[in-house]
């Protein structure tokens, strides 16, 4: 198994997500956590998983210098795709409430891209879900912000909470990749890594 393979090398997770931890134990993958502060922009003309591919390697970046030679840095960026334009993490409830009203009855694009780092070479990839809500009343929108404060999640929304479990009619794709994680693909891109 990949623990086995990995027992020599130092798995850093370079994400505060405890999503994305999770899945990490869950995996039985045995990781560290490191994190060092980024400003998240991206240019203008990047599009969908361009976007995501930048910031991904974009936060690896931040680690230049200081990896070991057995280290296998991950780092890792969500965003929400809808009718061309990038949703990504709120900046206040306003901005929440709009996002989910845009998302009402809408189907779009959940875009994870994942940087894998040592200090012999990087590999980045990604993995698109679609994902199609119903019709969300504000009533709703307004319960779901209050109760569950998804203020840290992509698109406002996290689908693995109550509005995911009342307001998502269809998932095509990985169901991971909404929550944050390809976790089949980061498990098979690791056994080719090493």
């Amino acid at each position: 198994m990949l623990k086995e393979i990995l027992q020599h090398k130092n798995i850093i997770l370079a994400s505060g997500s405890p999503r994305r931890q999770q899945f990490f134990k869950d995996m039985d993958i045995p990781f560290s956590i490191q994190l060092k502060e980024i400003e998240e922009v991206y240019p203008n003309h990047l599009k969908a998983e361009e976007i995501t591919n930048y910031l991904a390697e974009l936060k690896a970046k931040a680690f230049e210098g200081s990896l070991q030679e057995n280290d296998i840095l991950i780092t890792s960026d969500t965003i929400v795709w809808l009718h061309g334009n990038a949703l990504g993490k709120p900046k206040d409830k306003a901005d929440a409430v709009a996002m989910l009203q845009k998302l009402s009855n809408q189907s779009h694009e959940v875009i994870t891209s994942v940087c894998l780092t040592s200090t012999a070479k990087t590999e980045v990839f990604h993995c698109t879900t679609q994902v199609t809500f119903t019709a969300l009343s504000d009533e709703a929108i307004h319960y779901y912000l209050d109760q569950y404060q998804p203020f840290d999640k992509a698109g406002s929304y996290g689908i693995q909470d109550w509005i995911g479990l009342i307001g998502i009619s269809k998932i095509e794709g990985s169901y991971t990749n909404v929550v944050g994680l390809p976790t089949e693909l980061v498990y098979k891109k690791l056994f080719t890594y090493v």
